[in-house]
Parts: structure tokens; C-alpha cells; sequence
């Protein structure tokens, strides 16, 4: 879990604010509200850096779905923080072929360069969650990891400190 202290929920698609006429947008190019679950959640997640169950129940509202639906989607999916994590949020491939290429060294690298004191935790400056992931797809150039969006080939141990070194 994270350090972050959970903030009170802000609303993000109420009539006339900018999440809504965006939102409006998307929903111009789908067929059904549905349709527009995963870009919703991403406006969510984006604002507020993780998927809260406000936030979730505030999806369901403006689309028209059961709070409980979302959720599902939301555990489902990877991709969504369902806690607060760190500015940076870094995930490591420890797959098989990465494992053997040295992938747990890496995460141990990341760990003791982070501060994280354990994977899954958010590092005391609120900077970085270092988690594992099963698979990055990119076996031939291991260990990959993405921090946030960008995606990073070929890290190893001694490669962390230059790589957080360019976040700053």
C-alpha cells in the first residue's frame, strides 16, 4: 500500500468543467456509454493518480453503470491503481526470461535506490511504487520496466541510479 493520505474526492465530470466536455467528446464516438469505460477511468486516474471508489462510483454514474461493474473493470485491469501510489510509479518484468537475466537484482536495485522499503509501497517522499509485472513483452531486451508511460529496455543493477537520476 502506499504512504499517500487519502484526500477528499474532487469531482471530475460535473456539467460544464472540462473532464465532462472531454468526456462528452469520447462519448461522441462510441455507440453505447459503455463503450467509454476505460477512457473515463484514465481521466480518473490521471487527476487524481489512482482509481478511488468515489471515483469508480462517479464512472458509473455519468455512464450509466452499476458501481459494481466498474469495480470490476477496475480490478481487472491492471493498469488501474486502486491506492495511491508514488509520482513515479515503476513496473518491473520478472517473468522466467527475465529472471534469469538478472530481474531480481533489478528490483532490489530499485528498491534500495527508491527508498521503497518493499514492492508495492510508496517510498517515504511520495516519488515512487516499485511493483512486479508479470510480463512487459519485450523477453529479448530483459529486464524491461516502465516508469509511468515510458517504457525501458535492458536495465540492469547498476543502470537504476542513472535512470531515477533523469526523473528528477
Amino acid at each position: 500500500m502506499s504512504n499517500h493520505v487519502h484526500a477528499e474526492y474532487a469531482p471530475l465530470f460535473t456539467p460544464g468543467s472540462a473532464r465532462r466536455k472531454e468526456l462528452d467528446e469520447v462519448l461522441s464516438r462510441y455507440p453505447t456509454k459503455m463503450a467509454a469505460l476505460l477512457p473515463a477511468l484514465w481521466m480518473v486516474q490521471h487527476d487524481h493518480g489512482w482509481v478511488s471508489d468515489e471515483g469508480m462510483a462517479e464512472v458509473a454514474g455519468v455512464l450509466d453503470l452499476t458501481p459494481a461493474y466498474v469495480k470490476g473493470v477496475v480490478t481487472f485491469y491492471t493498469m488501474y491503481h486502486q491506492h495511491p501510489v508514488g509520482k513515479h510509479f515503476i513496473q518491473v518484468c520478472t517473468t522466467s526470461p527475465c529472471n534469469v537475466c538478472g530481474a531480481e537484482a533489478v528490483v532490489d536495485s530499485l528498491l534500495r535506490h527508491t527508498g521503497c522499503l518493499e514492492l508495492g509501497q510508496t517510498s517515504p517522499d511520495g516519488k515512487y511504487t516499485v511493483i512486479e509485472v508479470e510480463c512487459l513483452g519485450a523477453c529479448g531486451f530483459a529486464t524491461p520496466i516502465m516508469i509511468n508511460e515510458d517504457f525501458i529496455e535492458s536495465v540492469t543493477p547498476e543502470n537504476v541510479p542513472q535512470i531515477l537520476g533523469a526523473l528528477e
